[in-house]
C-alpha cells in the first residue's frame, strides 16, 4: 500500500508509524483533519493481519472521527491511533501504554488519544502517565468509559430512523438484532430491553452473550443461525467495521440498520446505495454512534454535563435532518458526509484556536 497516495485519497494530514524496542510496541497515529480544533479519536489495540490491513483501517477510522466530530457540532478535528498486537491474546500492560503515552505526546496536542476496542480506563491511564494528551482514565486523565453515552446516542438516533419511516416512537412490538454485545453493545441492548424490545445478541465472545442472556432476558442465536438473516425490525452492527457488503445487504431482513461500530458499510458508496435500493433505511454510523465521542471532547471542551447531555439528545436530529437531506441523494451515508463536510466548510471559515490545551 502507497501510503503518500492514501492519504491523499482520504485527506489526511500526517500519518505517523512508531515503534519501541523496549516494549516491541508497533503502533500508527492518523490524524485526518484540524481544521475544526485538535483532533480526539481513540486508541485501537488489535491483532491485524498485516501492515496494509491496520493501515486502512486507521485510516477509514480517523476519517470517519473528522466527520462525527463535524456531525456533532463539536470543535474538534478527526483522528485514530491503533497498536498492532503480535497475537489475539497479547496482555495490555502499563509498559506498552506508557510508551503509546509517549508516541502520542509527539504530537503536541493536535491528536488526543482516548479509548477504543482493547483499550480501558485503565490503559488510558497508562498512557497519561507520560502525555497529558489523553482522555478517558478514571485517575490520571479523566472522562472514564465513553460507551453508555455512545449506547445512548444510538438509542437516540433509532428513534429518529422510526419516525423518518412514520412508525410510532415505541420499541415494546419491535424486534433488535445486535451484533457484539461488548462495551457499547450490552449498553444499547439495556437500554432497549428497558424500553420492551425483543433484542437478539450474538457475539464472537461466548462469556459475553451469556451475560446479555442472564442479566437482560436477551435471545442469543445459535451457530446455525446468521444475525444478518434473521427478520428484525432494526439490525444494529456493534462490534468491528466492515460488516456490510454486497453479500450481507442482500441478505438482510430488516427495516433499518442502526448500530455503534464505526465503519459499518465495506465500500461506503456502493453499500449505501445498495441498502437504500433495497429499502432498508440506514442511520449513518458516525452520526448514530456520536455520544462517546461527544462525551470525551465536551468534557476536553470544557462544556457542562447540561451541554453534553444536550449534544447527546441532539443526535436524534442530527439524524432526522441527515435523513431528510438523502431523499435527494444517492444514500443516506452520502448525504450524512455532505452534511459533515457543509459543517466543516463553515467552520474553517471561523478563526480556530492554535495549540494544545
Amino acid at each position: 500500500m502507497n501510503v503518500l497516495h492514501e492519504m491523499v485519497s482520504y485527506g489526511h494530514e500526517r500519518v505517523a508509524f512508531h515503534q519501541d524496542p523496549a516494549t516491541g510496541l508497533r503502533a500508527i497515529i492518523a490524524i485526518h483533519s484540524t481544521v475544526l480544533g485538535n483532533a480526539l479519536g481513540g486508541t485501537r489495540r488489535w491483532c491485524y493481519a498485516n501492515e496494509g490491513e491496520a493501515l486502512f483501517d486507521v485510516l477509514r477510522l480517523s476519517e470517519g472521527m473528522t466527520y462525527k466530530a463535524a456531525a456533532a457540532d463539536l470543535a474538534m478535528g478527526g483522528a485514530k491511533s491503533i497498536i498492532l498486537m503480535p497475537k489475539s491474546d497479547h496482555q495490555p500492560t502499563e509498559a506498552e501504554a506508557r510508551a503509546m503515552g509517549r508516541f502520542v505526546d509527539t504530537m503536541n496536542g493536535a491528536y488526543i488519544a482516548a479509548e477504543d476496542v482493547g483499550v480501558s480506563p485503565q490503559f488510558c491511564d497508562w498512557m497519561a502517565m507520560e502525555t497529558k494528551h489523553v482522555m478517558g482514565g478514571n485517575t490520571v486523565s479523566h472522562g472514564g468509559d465513553p460507551s453508555p453515552y455512545t449506547a445512548l446516542g444510538c438509542f437516540n438516533s433509532m428513534k429518529a430512523c422510526l419516525a423518518h419511516l412514520g412508525k410510532k416512537v415505541d420499541f415494546s412490538n419491535l424486534t433488535v438484532g445486535i451484533q457484539g454485545v461488548g462495551a457499547t453493545g450490552y449498553r444499547l441492548a439495556k437500554l432497549l430491553r428497558q424500553a420492551g424490545a425483543a433484542v437478539l445478541v450474538t457475539d464472537v465472545h461466548v462469556p459475553t452473550v451469556k451475560r446479555a442472556v442472564e442479566e437482560l432476558g436477551c435471545v442469543a442465536l445459535g451457530n446455525d443461525r446468521n444475525l444478518f438473516t434473521e427478520k428484525v425490525d432494526i439490525l444494529a452492527p456493534c462490534a468491528l467495521g466492515g460488516v456490510l457488503d454486497a453479500k450481507t445487504i442482500e441478505g438482510l431482513k430488516c427495516g433499518i440498520v442502526c448500530g455503534t461500530a464505526n465503519n459499518q458499510l465495506r465500500v461506503p458508496d456502493s453499500d449505501g446505495a445498495l441498502l437504500t435500493k433495497r429499502g432498508i433505511l440506514y442511520s449513518p454510523d458516525f452520526v448514530a454512534n456520536a455520544g462517546g465521542l461527544i462525551r470525551l471532547a465536551g468534557l476536553y471542551l470544557g462544556l457542562t454535563e447540561a451541554q453534553i447531555d444536550k449534544k447527546i439528545d441532539q443526535i436524534e436530529g442530527t439524524t432526522s435532518a441527515v435523513l431528510k437531506e438523502a431523499a435527494s441523494m444517492p444514500s443516506t451515508a452520502a448525504a450524512a458526509v455532505t452534511y459533515a463536510k457543509r459543517k466543516i466548510a463553515a467552520g474553517a471559515k471561523k478563526p480556530q484556536l492554535a495549540g494544545a490545551r
